[in-house]
């Protein structure tokens, strides 16, 4: 392990360590004060938040680009605050930390034994909205978690995430579809991360008027075992409480070939994401380059 991957994972793991054991106002402080201090340093994560939200809200000017990035820095950082305290909070914390809108979609599906696919973008906190599935519904779920470098971060997230009830499949390996298809044939629950996709097999959309590229998976599941795709979008307020919006169902095209009716199912569920994003664009923690144009041609990578 370089020395770069060892202090990223000691810094970590001093995260999930020391913070969780802060009293509540002062961990939020903390977030704050760490947000405001990456925003005024303008390192690229910063510059690409403020690109990404000047597609989000077209013709905002650089003064409403600059307010933005900073709040949006400082819900990511909330993000990260939350995460490192969550394994500490009582069943009662959690379910009091997160309200959603229109619950019945998905309620209504695990009853019908159908399978749910939940598809989210980067808003807010999923990892949140997961603990109170697990813990407030009772409803265990399988997830996909992208292998990080070095591999003890790695570890350090799946212990943390099934720590919060999650059966977390590594992206990686060529397994996780097959497993997760099982788990949704069984009937039961699948929530993934959705907005992002670089590799060869991601599907393009029009997101905010340009062309992404999103992860087939949710669609292709979908049609494979018949379970039910419901988007998600997620936001924060003035209050602790995050909130939470289930949206209507995905439907499988009635006609059309595999691949058709993948496009079309992806499409929709980009056009959920982008109502949720335009709704609450300081809480979408997009720190990367997502659109074809702000990639590299021939790789279709950053």
């Amino acid at each position: 392990m370089s020395a770069q991957d060892r202090l990223t994972d000691a810094l970590y793991g001093l995260g999930w360590s020391t913070v969780k054991k802060l009293p509540e106002p002062v961990a939020v402080r903390l977030g704050r004060t760490i947000a405001d201090a990456a925003w005024k340093q303008r390192g690229k994560g910063v510059q690409r938040l403020e690109s990404n939200y000047a597609r989000v809200v077209p013709g905002a000017s650089p003064e409403r680009l600059a307010e933005l990035s900073r709040a949006g820095m400082r819900s990511y950082l909330r993000y990260w605050m939350e995460s490192f305290r969550l394994p500490a909070w009582s069943k009662e914390r959690i379910a009091e930390g997160f309200t959603p809108k229109d619950l019945h979609h998905l309620t209504e599906g695990m009853d019908a034994g159908r399978g749910v696919v939940l598809a989210l973008p980067h808003l807010a906190n999923w990892d949140l909205a997961g603990a109170w599935v697990t813990t407030q519904l009772g409803i265990p779920f399988t997830t996909v978690a992208e292998r990080l470098k070095p591999e003890t971060l790695y570890d350090r997230f799946v212990a943390y995430r099934e720590g919060l009830g999650m059966e977390v499949l590594p992206h990686s390996g060529g397994t996780a579809f097959g497993t997760l298809a099982r788990r949704l044939r069984d009937g039961g629950l699948v929530c993934l991360v959705a907005d992002r996709d670089l590799s060869a097999s991601g599907v393009e959309v029009d997101f905010f008027g340009d062309t992404a590229r999103m992860p087939a998976g949710p669609a292709l599941l979908a049609q494979q075992t018949g379970a039910l795709l419901l988007p998600v979008t997620l936001w924060y307020d003035d209050s602790p409480v995050m909130r939470g919006r289930v949206h209507p169902p995905v439907e499988v095209p009635e006609s059309g070939t595999r691949a058709e009716k993948t496009s079309v199912m992806t499409q929709a569920l980009a056009d959920a994401f982008a109502t949720g994003i335009a709704d609450h664009p300081e809480d979408w923690h997009m720190l990367q380059r997502l659109w074809l144009a702000d990639l590299d041609p021939v790789k279709g990578r950053p």
